[in-house]
């Protein structure tokens, strides 16, 4: 749901002509008559482009008329000529709710995690991206069968390495224990030789 209009104050103080234009929108906006607000809010904007409620009604007036790339725009206008976060953040809701409905999940995603930034308590901001995530990760299609098989051969590659392995060490051990057993062979002639040999005559 798009958050509604906002409504002139010390954001549009900048002059009296543009105030009475959004005004007179926001009437016609009220009323539903969509396409007079809008013409309304468009001349706000012609005549102050940088003011960031003008831009922001359009947009909503954009919304309302399912023209939500047009909306996505004048939410983008809004949002960087305001310096109010609580105006921002609006922004970066609507714009995002505004390109769920253009089938832009990905920027959808990236607007409200922004917005979530300026006011991380904007609850439906929160359950918007969290559905929003939710939907991203099951569009991910499963690795194709090819894949999936490729994986499995090298988990099998890797199992009969460490298979290998094992048995290399079997072999080392063994190898090792004869060496040893050798050795001790050895150890056991010389002693053997050592003891019959007679004492030396000096």
């Amino acid at each position: 749901m798009v958050t509604g209009l906002l409504f002139c104050s010390s954001l549009c103080a900048s002059a009296q002509k543009e105030d009475a234009l959004i005004r007179s929108g926001n009437r016609f906006y009220k009323q539903k008559q969509l396409d007079r607000a809008k013409q309304q809010y468009e001349k706000a904007v012609q005549q102050a482009p940088q003011n960031p409620v003008a831009q922001y009604n359009l947009g909503n007036t954009a919304f309302r008329k399912d023209e939500y790339d047009e909306a996505a725009k004048s939410y983008d206008e809004s949002i960087s000529h305001s310096s109010d976060n609580t105006v921002r953040e609006k922004g970066l809701y609507n714009k995002g709710v505004a390109q769920i409905r253009s089938k832009k999940l990905e920027e959808s995603i990236a607007s409200w995690k922004d917005a979530l930034k300026l006011d991380p308590a904007d609850l439906e901001a929160r359950e918007n991206l969290q559905k929003a995530l939710l939907e991203l990760k099951q569009r991910q299609p499963p690795p194709p069968p090819e894949k999936q098989n490729q994986k499995d051969q090298k988990k099998e590659q890797k199992q009969q390495q460490s298979k290998l392995t094992k048995q290399q060490v079997e072999q080392l051990l063994k190898a090792l224990e004869q060496k040893e057993k050798e050795v001790q062979d050895k150890m056991n002639q010389n002693k053997v030789k050592s003891l019959s040999q007679p004492d030396k005559d000096w």
